[in-house]
Formats: C-alpha cells, structure tokens, sequence
C-alpha cells in the first residue's frame, strides 16, 4: 500500500497508530488528506502567431461578459438576444443544473454539524403466560393457557455528530464546491454558445435579406432588358435567340431569388426555437441594411482567452477530481462519531415523563473496515485516473481555444485581403456591364456578349454578399472564442453569499 499512496496519507496513518490522548487532541484539529490542488502545468506560446501584443493565458473562472453583440449595432438584434437569455430552453436546462450544483454544496456543509433526531410512539407487545384451568356447568374441567399484554411509551432525543479526522468532509466540500464552479461555467458556456448560434443565424439571414434584393434589382434590370431585345426583334435588328436568351437569363435569376426563400425561413424558424417560441408565431420582416462589421483590435491581450467558461469549466473539475483523491484515500482510516440520546420510556401514560422513567446514553464510535477485497484500493486507483483524465481534458481545452482563436484570426484576415480583391472585381464587372449594354444598343456587339458580362457582375455581385457573410462569422466565432468580446473585466465569478 506503501508504493502507491502519498506521503501525507503516510503520515496520518502513522498518527492513527500512535494512540494516547494527545494525539486524540490533535486528531481534532484534522488531518486532510489528500493532495492540495494545484493548477496542472501548460506549455503555451508566448504569443499568437496571427496577431501582436499577445501573452500567455491562464484561464480563470467565468466573467461578465457584457453585451457584446451590440458591437454590430442592431437593435432587433439585441432585442433577440435579451429574448434568448430569458427564454431559450438550453440555457434553462443549464441554469437548473447550476441550481442542483450548489444544493450539493449546502449538502456537503451540513455533513460538518451534528444530526439531531427525535422520536415519540407507544408500542403494544404480548408473551405466553402460565397455565390455568376452567370447570364448565357440567362438570367437565379444561386447561387454559393466558397471556400477558403489556404497553410501552418512549420518547426520546438524539444526537449524533462524525469528526472530520481525516479530512473525508473537507474534500468532499471541496470536490462539491469545484463541481458547482464547473457548472456556472457551463451555465456560461451554454448561454454563450446560444448567443453566438443566434447572432450568426441573425447575420447570415441579413445576408440573405441583401441577396434577395440584389437578385430583385436583377430580375427588373433584366425585364428592361427583355423588353429592349423584344423591341429590336421585333424591328428586325436582332434574332430571335437573342430574345430567348433574354427569356432564359430573367428565369433562371427569378429562380434564384426564389430559392432564398426556404433558405430565409429556416434561419427564421432556428432563430425562433433559440429564443423560446413556436416558428409558426415568429417572424423577422426583411429589409435592406447589413449590421455593421465590427472593427476588430489590431492586438488583443491574451487575457480574453481566460474568458472562455469552457475552460474554466475544465479547470474546475481538475480541482474536483484532485479532490475525491482525499475523499478515497480517508476511507482507509476509521470514523469517529460522537453520539448521545435520552429520554423517557414507561409503560403507563399518565407518568410516562417522570424522573424514574427517564433514560440516557453517550459515547464514542469507531468504525472501521477490516477487509473489502480490494474495493477501497480499487476506488483510490479509479480517483487517482479520473484526476489524470481531467488534466487531459483541461489541457486539451486549452489548446483548442488557442487553435482557435488562431484560426478565426488569420481567417479575418485573410477574408479582408479577399474583400479587397473582390471589390476591385466587382468595380470592374460593374463597368464592363456599362460599356457592353452601350456597345449592344448600339448594334456593335451580339446579345450573347451581354448575357455573358451580365452573368459575371451578378456572380461578383453575389461573391461580394457571401464574403461579407463569411467575415460577420468569423467575427462571432472569434468573439466566441475569446469568450466574449475583449473589454476589461467585470467581475469575477463567485459562489452564491453563503455559499
């Protein structure tokens, strides 16, 4: 048992076998067994690759993180998100168990303070008695046999109080008190992740909103269009295939504008599901203008990253597997209970509460398991390993956020190169529709040449809203994944007073 169990659970054991009433006096002040926690070791980079300014990372418990979708300016946005936060069911099922985390805290605190029981009843008992005989009116005699009734009424009071010696409670309320920590984290988590899926699904259905009224603005150009080549078929000056032409492109951009129908309605339906509603009794009438692209920090402090409740999560619950290590090793020791109980037994009611009636009791307990097979070194083992797999999953949080937050910031960046690019594509698909247009009503050029140039500027056009698209996401999945925009921190996350 030696090898494998630590010195400090050692040391108490030798304490347990020295006996004598000092050692009982020290004894009472506790021994805690167990390893303390400390935060598992992290090899992180000095600093981001994508970005300047950044410095190594800690995560911390969850933290305030303000209204960060604001950063878009839309109201109807922010109306949403507040909607979210009272009524998305997932946030709910979260903060419930948020609520059941820190009933197990009070548990665990009431396991320090002694357990008062008392109890009142009578009880009615009967034993087989001695022989008698009975003689009837004939003559004849018979034997009986009589029992004996007898009632008995107590009531009584009693105490009962287990000493934390070894630490078992402290642990557990420790290991209780990590536990309700990891799940406001999650609380946090969640409410976050919901945010984040509603406000991409909000931008991205504004998105939509702008493609529809490009493709609109499309089918009337292309209407003008049809109409200009019917006219010139009609005076002999183009083929017909110039008209069919027409027909075909103002159709199938028709169709397109169509498709973005059910597109729009299913980010309205998820948008209505987040919020707490039935689809059928929400929706979001369209219009025109795009949220604003927020314009984010050139260098942003690696602090943020301490933000995320996902690691903070993690991290509580290596400090809650660190701890059930004390609780497992404590069962080799023996529990003390103090326990004491008094009261009044009598078998008549009307002097059931006089002195001679009354009775007591009081003294120490000590329990402790001989044998188990191996169950408690097996129990010691299996903390020993849940602790070792939450340093891995604490660890690999940690460099999933990294990851992470790299990969949206070269994505940002990389995206705004492109928009550029893009722009410069679109300008120039804008002006060779312009001068095509010209040259095809002034007879220099067929209609194929214009149907091909149109096709170019609408494709930039609609390149040009997706990317706007990709880079509103990004925003919010990087945002995301700094745990919630970069402002100063507000508070750090605290237990309940009293808790």
């Amino acid at each position: 048992m030696n090898a494998f169990l630590p010195d400090r659970f050692n040391a108490c054991r030798q304490l347990a076998q020295a006996g004598g009433a000092v050692l009982f006096a020290v004894l009472l002040a506790g021994c805690t067994l167990g390893p303390d926690y400390q935060r598992p070791e992290l090899t992180v980079p000095a600093q981001y690759r994508e970005t300047e300014g950044w410095k190594p990372a800690k995560p911390a418990d969850a933290v305030e993180r303000g209204a960060w979708w604001s950063l878009y300016g839309d109201a109807e946005l922010d109306a949403l998100v507040q909607r979210l936060n009272l009524n998305n069911q997932n946030v709910a099922s979260a903060e419930a168990q948020y609520r059941q985390a820190h009933a197990l805290v009070r548990s665990a605190r009431a396991g320090f303070f002694p357990t008062l029981s008392g109890n009142a009843g009578v009880t009615r008992s009967g034993r087989g008695g001695g022989d008698s005989s009975v003689t009837t009116a004939n003559g004849q005699t018979f034997s009986t046999s009589s029992g004996g009734v007898s009632k008995n009424y107590d009531a009584s009071l009693g105490v009962s109080w287990e000493l934390d010696l070894w630490g078992k409670l402290r642990r557990n309320l420790e290991a209780n008190r990590a536990s309700a920590a990891a799940s406001e984290a999650d609380l946090a988590a969640m409410r976050l992740s919901m945010q984040s899926e509603l406000v991409q699904n909000y931008l991205q259905l504004r998105v939509l909103d702008e493609q529809k009224r490009l493709l609109d603005a499309t089918v009337t150009a292309y209407e003008r269009s049809l109409r200009l080549t019917e006219n010139q078929y009609r005076a002999g000056i183009v083929p017909k295939s110039d008209v069919t032409q027409a027909q075909t492109q103002l159709k199938s951009t028709q169709a397109e504008a169509i498709d973005l129908e059910w597109q729009r309605a299913q980010l309205e339906h998820a948008l209505a599901v987040l919020i707490g509603v039935p689809p059928a009794e929400f929706a979001i009438a369209p219009r025109e203008a795009v949220p604003n692209l927020p314009a984010l920090p050139a260098g942003v402090p690696s602090q943020l990253l301490e933000r995320r409740p996902d690691i903070a999560a993690a991290e509580r619950r290596v400090m809650a597997a660190n701890a059930q290590i004390g609780v497992a090793e404590a069962a080799w020791f023996p529990d003390l209970t103090l326990s004491a109980n008094g009261g009044y037994s009598g078998s008549s009611f009307a002097d059931w509460f006089e002195v001679p009636n009354r009775y007591w009791s009081l003294g120490p307990q000590l329990a402790l398991t001989l044998f188990d097979g191996g169950a408690r070194r097996a129990e010691l083992e299996r903390s020993e390993a849940s602790y070792d797999q939450t340093v891995a999953e604490y660890r690999q949080a940690v460099l999933d956020g990294f990851r992470e937050v790299e990969d949206y910031l070269v994505q940002l960046r990389v995206l705004e190169r492109e928009a550029q690019v893009r722009q410069d594509a679109l300008d120039a698909a804008r002006e060779s529709l312009r001068l095509i247009e010209n040259q095809y009503r002034a007879g220099t050029v067929d209609y194929n040449s214009v149907v091909t140039v149109q096709a170019t500027a609408l494709n930039n056009e609609r390149t040009a809203l997706s990317l706007l698209g990709s880079r509103l996401t990004a925003s919010v999945q990087l945002i995301t994944a700094m745990g919630g925009t970069w402002g100063e921190f507000i508070r750090p996350a605290q237990l309940p007073p009293g808790e």
